[in-house]
């Protein structure tokens, strides 16, 4: 297989940079006047990730496009890291947020949104009593809150290459089969090997011996890897969760942030799973800030039975702004006109078309590289063994790689995530848009390989 020349990779993002900086004077202007007041040039550090010297400053967004100051269109497929699955203002969502802003914005009230939006989420995942919450990570933080009170136990377990937002107790990884904190975790209040649990994805046995203590309250697990590229499942993994966690009274908590591009339902109404506790965040009120949790009828007794009226505003769980009224609004719209079933009959065979593209791209120029989808979620990596676990998808990785590849398409009209390979296609991506990231990708790995 085809082997990657350094020098010949160094040469070709030097031109990449050069030509990306000539072609976006607005935006050079924008992110130098922005250095001078957010720091790093940036409204929030990871936007600093972008493979170009700056960030493109967006003028505007809609459907599967994104257009910068500079007048360059770009064909979205990063889509906000899943923030924009639903395509950038889908129209019905955008109704419903000016309806509700005249109405009111955030109230400490419910309103009957609120109960809508319960009861499409019972239809759509099966469990019956729901909350809400700003963001995914709040959701897990939750969570794992509810989960330490029901069981009593001091105790997470994560996986290794996991992603659930900013949860203290997530940055944890493996190294040679020592768990430690994950590299970059910044100022961390407690160090996770004292809070988490930490063992291999599909590794049945390993999750096993570190159940077996009894001091576990709960498995907070993504149905499947997403953000150190995608690793699926293997046969019969997730019953095994299942039954080794009931085994050892620990609770299940499925985070569906990422692995809802399977379907109206995610990956557990997919995939039939069965967890104490689910997290939605994301795209759930099509990109206004919202996510919501819900639970099994056993686990919300329990929570019910430990309820202190008094105490209930100061315990570590909700938040002034969480079910605020707009987000509430925007999430029953998202829900019921926008990510609904055919939607996904739409965008899971553009994911399969892309992935059949990446991948016979790859073959004909002989590269060792994979691509691996999930539903409407696609990603292609720097390796051509199926990654099982964590360690592996890891070692697939190629910064120096990522960027050019990256730049490359953005030079040329298509955004990537621009931490991971990942495509993800929204209800107004088309057949053109997915052919031109096809187009541009060859083009990019020509140059490569010369």
């Amino acid at each position: 297989m085809e082997a990657i020349d350094r020098q010949r990779l160094k040469s070709l993002m030097e031109r990449e940079q050069q030509k990306f900086v000539a072609e976006r004077p607005k935006s050079a202007a924008l992110f130098e006047r922005a250095r001078k007041s957010l720091l790093g040039g940036v409204p929030m550090n990871w936007m600093a990730k972008w493979a170009g010297a700056f960030p493109p400053f967006v003028r505007e967004a809609r459907g599967s496009e994104i257009f910068d100051v500079d007048g360059h269109g770009y064909v979205d497929l990063c889509l906000g890291d899943t923030g924009a699955m639903t395509g950038h203002s889908p129209s019905a969502t955008v109704s419903a947020i000016e309806q509700q802003v005249r109405r009111g914005i955030t109230l400490m009230l419910p309103s009957e949104d609120a109960t809508v939006v319960g009861e499409e989420l019972q239809k759509r995942f099966g469990l019956p009593y729901w909350q809400f919450a700003l963001t995914a990570t709040d959701a897990n933080r939750f969570s794992i809150r509810l989960a330490r009170q029901i069981t009593g136990r001091p105790k997470i377990l994560v996986f290794n290459g996991c992603y659930h937002g900013t949860v203290d107790e997530t940055f944890i990884t493996l190294k040679d089969g020592v768990a430690q904190s994950r590299r970059g975790n910044i100022g961390p209040a407690v160090d996770p090997t004292v809070t988490t649990r930490v063992v291999e994805f599909n590794d049945v046995d390993g999750l096993e011996a570190a159940l077996s203590a009894g001091d576990v309250a709960c498995v907070l697990a993504e149905p499947a890897l997403t953000n150190v590229g995608i690793v699926l499942p293997e046969p019969g993994y997730h019953q095994a969760l299942r039954d080794v966690t009931r085994k050892h009274g620990t609770l299940l908590v499925i985070d569906e942030t990422h692995t809802i591009c399977a379907g109206t339902g995610g990956y557990t109404r997919a995939e039939n799973l069965e967890p104490d506790f689910l997290v939605f965040g994301k795209p759930l009120a099509g990109g206004v800030p919202g996510a919501t949790y819900g639970c099994t009828e056993e686990v919300a007794q329990c929570i019910l039975a430990q309820q202190n009226l008094e105490d209930c505003d100061t315990g570590g769980i909700g938040g002034t702004l969480a079910g605020n009224a707009l987000s509430l609004a925007a999430m029953r719209s998202t829900l019921q006109k926008v990510l609904i079933q055919d939607a996904f009959d739409r965008m899971i065979p553009l994911a399969a078309r892309w992935t059949e593209a990446v991948a016979k791209a790859i073959g004909d120029f002989e590269l060792p590289w994979g691509v691996t989808r999930l539903g409407c979620r696609a990603e292609y990596r720097f390796a051509s063994r199926t990654p099982k676990n964590g360690t592996e998808a890891h070692a697939a990785m190629d910064f120096e790689l990522e960027r050019f590849m990256h730049l490359y398409a953005m030079n040329r009209g298509i955004l990537l995530t621009p931490f991971h390979n990942m495509a993800l296609m929204s209800p107004a991506t088309s057949k053109e848009d997915v052919d031109q990231h096809t187009k541009v990708f060859r083009a990019a790995v020509r140059d490569l390989v010369g």
